[in-house]
């Protein structure tokens, strides 16, 4: 089969480029094009804020003094701005917002590390009158597709979780048309058009699509063992997002919840991991009030004092 086409860049605009590739053989214009598309939608990696603390604000539902906007439309704002990397990472980034008013807010007046670049540095992110300020500490991590703030959970109050886009990449249109080599027309034609945030170039992202497409591929033909992870290590967190919950959260009475906040019981974690000798010697926390506690934690799938 003929593996020798051609693939090239039409630039469109600044951050959207159309590729032709050809000539294929017939029918793996949709091979290749809804391969690259579904790589290049769901599995090209981009920086993004993932949360944030603002000096003053203890939850997302606040205002700031002097800021028109309220929070929640800030944090919007945030959501939209662009990272480009310069150097990859693997630990989170700290980047910095500091501004007094009287003053309109820009992404580029975002203090980054090295590793960083905002991309959008013109974007309002808000508008202070004279009395206001925001001074604002964010976490910016590399990731993949798109993560939930509700995924996320802290007991830290006034941290505020972000729904991070790390993909770059916009949009992806896909065509196929036919196409000539000598007498023969029975050749493919892949038309694709790919759109992205500015935080990488369209060539660059098609090229990462086709390394991560490869590195599938070579698993196939020369797979490699993978390695039985000790059960020990896999069940470091065996309690997950429900281990965060305080015991607040599990609709126990609020003498119980109490009692046991006072006693240094604050987590589901923590109670799991109790021993009844301990929990025993808690004030105002009984045999019947250990029922209770069984039974809430029962309900999320928590054993608690089993012999």
């Amino acid at each position: 089969m003929n593996q020798l086409f051609e693939v090239n860049e039409n630039k469109i605009e600044k951050n959207h480029s159309q590729f032709v590739i050809s000539p294929l053989d017939q029918g793996y214009g949709y091979t290749l094009g809804n391969s690259l598309r579904r790589v290049l939608l769901g599995n090209i990696g981009g920086a993004a804020i993932t949360s944030l603390e603002i000096k003053g604000v203890k939850h997302q539902f606040s205002t700031i003094k002097g800021m028109r906007e309220d929070v929640i439309d800030f944090i919007l704002n945030l959501k939209r701005v662009r990272f480009s990397v310069k150097k990859s990472f693997d630990k989170p980034q700290e980047v910095k917002l500091e501004v007094k008013g009287p003053s309109e807010v820009k992404a580029g007046d975002i203090k980054v590390s090295p590793l960083l670049e905002v991309v959008n540095p013109d974007m309002v992110l808000a508008n202070l009158d004279k009395d206001g300020q925001i001074s604002a500490k964010m976490t910016v991590e590399y990731g993949f597709g798109y993560r939930l703030a509700d995924s996320q959970r802290s007991e830290r109050l006034g941290l505020i979780f972000v729904d991070a886009i790390f993909s770059p990449v916009v949009r992806v249109a896909t065509k196929v048309e036919e196409t000539r080599v000598g007498r023969l027309t029975d050749f493919d034609k892949l038309i694709l058009d790919i759109w992205t945030d500015g935080s990488k170039d369209p060539k660059e992202v098609l090229v990462e699509a086709a390394k991560v497409l490869i590195s599938h591929f070579e698993q196939i033909i020369s797979p490699k063992v993978v390695k039985k992870e000790d059960k020990k290590e896999v069940n470091k967190d065996p309690l997950g997002l429900v281990g965060k919950l305080s015991v607040e959260e599990i609709n126990l009475p609020t003498r119980v919840a109490n009692a046991l906040i006072k006693a240094g019981y604050e987590t589901v974690e923590s109670l799991a991991n109790a021993k009844k000798e301990d929990l025993a010697r808690v004030r105002n926390l009984g045999e019947k009030s250990l029922k209770i506690v069984k039974l809430a934690l029962a309900e999320k799938g928590v054993s608690f004092l089993e012999e």
